[in-house]
């Protein structure tokens, strides 16, 4: 465990208009520590245009949903290994916007957990 203050992982986001911080929220879970630890992360975000921030990113094998204006954590899903990836969305077929992102786990940051997953998400 690491001897520096947590949270050891965040998402951050930068209100550029007025060049500063406008939240941070702790990103991943280390066990036994709580949600509040964060954790180390490897992987990039994606803003909808409704103002969804969708990461996996952590070690803890979640991907996650943010609010883009507060930071507050809306949804939260488990995968077979950590989703080091950026995700993307699109607009199926039957008018229903998904959200898909590789979940292969398998770095120094995310563990030995491997797997050979894409997931997809539908959102409401």
């Amino acid at each position: 465990v690491s001897c520096a203050a947590t949270p050891w992982g965040e998402l951050v986001a930068v209100d550029v208009k007025q060049q500063k911080i406008a939240w941070r929220a702790p990103l991943g879970t280390t066990a036994n520590l709580g949600p509040t630890s964060g954790a180390r992360n490897l992987g990039g975000s994606m803003v909808t245009a409704t103002g969804l921030v969708f990461i996996g990113a952590s070690n803890d094998r979640r991907v996650r949903a943010f609010d883009a204006k507060s930071g507050k954590v809306l949804w939260e899903a488990g995968v077979e290994a950590s989703a080091h990836s950026t995700p993307i969305t699109y607009m199926g077929k039957n008018g229903k916007q998904y959200v898909v992102m590789a979940a292969a786990g398998g770095t120094s940051a995310g563990g030995p957990e491997m797997s050979d997953t894409v997931v997809a998400f539908a959102l409401p």
